[in-house]
């Protein structure tokens, strides 16, 4: 009698059914499929740009791109359901040149989504969902760089027009209405233009992206917006203190604005150890910018070829360490307000286990490992995303019922 008992007990205390690595990616995977997992950053464009002139013929991702991290195949073996591809400007055009700059990148995008049998084009979250269920990955374009703008709030709405649902207000450097992380404040967070630019953003439905804008920048744009604003590819400071990164400050504040923070896996923002080394990696811009101030291509293309080599130095850090950013970004923010924005496309140095876009599912996996179930995993790789975008876009049409565009460039408001 004793050993039944004791069996009874042990079959009382054992789980149903033993959970084994295996299992756990293959609940990742119908999750992947069940929600369109999105991810809100890929810089391929700016690898285009970089090593093909915007030529797709030469550089096609809908074959294997094995120099680099980021190709079609792949993305549909990481079961990506909708990717935003970045149009990137670099600090180097903050005078002028960055709206040229853009449309590039925009066009190179375009084409590559209108070409590809892998892609669909969406600029909704209903468009995403549309895509998705047609088994394809749902594009998007996001800006990243405020410089694209020119100062000019008539540049936002013919970007909008364009396709482009997000900018990243900076990148390396200050633009002239609002403060990067990593250079030294000039405007102590936004301008009144830079707060009209955010308006313009919410009455349009561009979302407003905060990563690597300063501490400043963030609590204006929040205090600004009237729709949840993002963190496009941004993790948690406390975890590895860099200024790209994201302080508890401001996650608290998620839940009232009701935006997001989607979590970037370069390892300067995710390992402690790669983030001290990280540390004056977006100064070098500028330095690149002085070196060469009439000739701001030759800036930027040679201030990423110094990056790549920097980059490839760092410490890499784990998918496990990504891990643990979600796991302190739903504990502060809440899981309503965490994603995935990974920065693929450029980097040459991946945390151990998140080499390539390949890799998604093996993330949603040891998420559920940990104990997340299934319903908060669907929030965290595309049901927060589309929420966000539903609001933005609801928040679009009822502003242009009551509000008309007003001043057009920064002298209107910035003397």
């Amino acid at each position: 009698m004793r050993a039944c008992t004791l069996l009874l007990l042990v079959l009382a205390v054992r789980p149903a059914t033993a959970q084994t690595p295996e299992s756990y990616l293959a609940r990742a995977r119908a999750i992947h499929r069940a929600v369109p997992m999105i991810d809100t950053h890929n810089d391929l464009p700016e690898m285009l740009r970089e090593r093909a002139n915007n030529d797709l013929s030469k550089m096609n991702p809908e074959q294997p791109l094995d120099s680099i991290d980021t190709d079609f195949p792949r993305m549909k073996k990481g079961m990506v359901g909708g990717q935003f591809w970045a149009a990137y400007v670099p600090a180097s055009m903050v005078d002028k040149g960055g709206a040229t700059y853009a449309l590039e990148q925009i066009d190179v995008i375009r084409r590559m989504v209108a070409q590809s049998p892998s892609l669909g084009w969406a600029t909704t979250a209903a468009g995403i969902v549309r895509v998705h269920a047609q088994g394809k990955i749902a594009s998007l374009i996001g800006i990243e760089g405020g410089y694209a703008i020119e100062n000019s709030l008539a540049n936002v709405r013919m970007f909008y027009d364009l396709g482009v649902r997000y900018m990243t207000l900076t990148h390396g450097g200050n633009t002239a209405w609002a403060d990067a992380a990593t250079e030294p404040p000039k405007h102590g967070g936004l301008t009144k233009f830079g707060e009209a630019v955010v308006r313009e953003m919410n009455r349009t439905g561009m979302m407003v992206d905060i990563s690597h804008v300063s501490d400043g920048t963030m609590s204006d744009a929040i205090r600004v917006s009237e729709a949840p604003v993002i963190f496009s590819h941004s993790s948690a400071r406390a975890i590895a203190d860099h200024p790209r990164n994201v302080p508890d400050s401001i996650l608290r504040l998620m839940p009232k604005n009701r935006g997001i923070v989607m979590v970037n896996i370069f390892p300067g923002f995710v390992n402690p150890i790669a983030a001290k080394q990280a540390a004056g990696v977006l100064d070098k811009e500028r330095e690149y910018m002085a070196r060469y101030p009439g000739d701001p291509k030759r800036a930027s293309a040679e201030y990423l070829v110094w990056l790549t080599n920097a980059m490839n130095t760092m410490e890499s850090g784990t998918l496990g360490e990504v891990a643990d950013h979600i796991d302190y970004l739903v504990k502060t923010a809440g899981i309503d307000h965490v994603g995935y924005g990974a920065d693929f496309g450029s980097l040459t140095n991946h945390p151990k286990g998140l080499e390539d876009v390949s890799r998604y599912p093996y993330l949603t996996a040891e998420l559920l490992r940990r104990g997340y179930t299934d319903a908060q995993v669907r929030k965290i790789v595309g049901e927060n995303m589309l929420r966000v975008m539903r609001e933005v876009e609801q928040t679009a049409v009822r502003l242009q019922k009551t509000r008309k565009p007003g001043v057009e460039r920064i002298e209107d408001l910035d003397r």
